[in-house]
């Protein structure tokens, strides 16, 4: 008899926490997915601004704990995020459950570091990558033209291996991973906010607006102003924010980058076509045409690849903690998507082979932003030890580019 009623206040119980819990299904559609971003917007799940969540997933008739994070996003919407851990065939389903509770504190694994001239994106004290705000200036003797604020370096591998580098002697003006415009016309002028010798426009950070700390996700909005030089003084033209995500993945550090384009007067701006523009990444000057190799989504090497489209290319390259790399996945809702790639073959820089890549959409035709609206570029980077492999970088774009789908019930 006491088994009996064990069960049945057991049977009451559950029925009672099915009742007050909301449904999640997670599809994961025609691809195979796995440690898969997923998100839901919090107002379908009745958020209010003052509550939290707490998720669980079902297996059979257990409730299994599932790590989460409530992200305000700028516009004022709020998700919630987490990691659809393992592997998870394509065509099937999972199912979750979440709970509506008091906020409450949760050791943060993904943290930032505000050091008052950058901040420092970190899984478990690791460093991932820090966004630098203050002015760099260049070296001594060099013209401070060159100086810049509102770039990414140093980014990590997982071992602490360094992928990219600033300030290099044969370009000055390469800032680790950045994203200004070369051929911009402004008002019947041209201007080049990227080659920062030619002192006809830079690009300043200008406020971090938000940071972003939790059990899934570390990140930061940030705002940046693009100004031209013209014989009245500098004017801005363009305000740009930047929101980036790092993500508590398995087997490297991933992590997403948005840029925010937003005309800055009543006058068009015209982003020209030219070789290169937008987001580029100058890789560590440990790597040469020696030591390191450059694949697309395409199947194209270094020697073929400048010129080309894809979707994502990767280069791994010896480093002094061994073999890292890094793959840059470009999202095909971007401008002139698959975009055309600017890089460095293997002759570049008098033969020594070292790595810039360039997702220039403006490559082959001109972009033009008129004034009120808002114009959005993505990229999801991927940081790895060891090497990458095509069956894995394509993974890693059918998750970003189609993401699962998520319902409520």
């Amino acid at each position: 008899m006491k088994h009996i009623w064990i069960f049945l206040f057991c049977l009451l119980t559950f029925t009672s926490w099915a009742e007050r819990s909301i449904k999640i299904i997670v599809n994961s559609g025609n691809y195979d997915r796995k440690d898969c971003i997923v998100s839901v917007d919090a107002a379908k799940l009745g958020f209010t601004g003052k509550s939290d969540f707490v998720l669980f997933e079902k297996e059979g008739y257990k409730q299994i704990p599932v790590k989460s994070q409530l992200i305000r996003e700028k516009n004022g919407t709020t998700s919630l995020y987490w990691i659809l851990n393992g592997n998870t065939p394509a065509g099937t389903s999972r199912q979750f459950s979440v709970l509506k509770t008091k906020p409450s504190i949760n050791p943060d694994e993904m943290t930032v570091e505000d050091t008052h001239r950058a901040l420092i994106l970190k899984n478990r004290g690791k460093n991932i990558l820090q966004y630098n705000y203050a002015v760099t200036y260049p070296p001594a003797g060099v013209d401070s033209a060159y100086k810049r604020s509102g770039y990414i370096h140093p980014a990590y591998s997982p071992t602490g291996n360094v992928l990219t580098t600033i300030q290099p002697k044969d370009h000055r003006h390469h800032y680790g991973i950045w994203n200004p415009w070369t051929h911009i016309v402004y008002d019947g002028t041209l201007y080049d906010l990227w080659n920062l010798g030619d002192k006809k426009g830079t690009v300043k950070a200008k406020n971090v607006e938000a940071i972003y700390e939790g059990r899934v996700c570390a990140g930061y909005d940030a705002s940046l102003d693009h100004y031209i030089f013209t014989p009245q003084g500098e004017q801005l033209i363009l305000h740009e924010l930047w929101k980036v995500k790092a993500w508590d993945v398995s087997g490297g550090f991933l992590w997403d980058f948005e840029s925010d384009l937003m005309p800055a007067t009543s006058l068009p701006v015209l982003l020209q076509q030219y070789r290169y523009a937008g987001f580029g990444w100058r890789a560590t000057e440990e790597w040469t045409r020696n030591n390191s190799e450059m694949f697309t989504s395409e199947g194209k090497n270094r020697q073929e690849i400048d010129g080309t489209t894809a979707r994502w290319i990767y280069v791994t390259g010896q480093c002094t903690n061994g073999r890292s790399g890094f793959l840059i996945l470009g999202c095909p809702e971007n401008y002139n998507s698959p975009e055309p790639l600017r890089i460095w073959d293997e002759n570049a820089n008098g033969g020594r082979g070292d790595v810039f890549v360039n997702f220039a959409p403006t490559k082959n035709k001109d972009w033009e932003l008129q004034p009120n609206k808002k114009y959005k570029l993505r990229y999801r980077i991927f940081m790895y030890d060891g090497e990458m492999t095509k069956e894995l970088a394509d993974r890693l774009w059918n998750d970003y580019a189609y993401p699962p789908q998520v319902i409520v019930k």
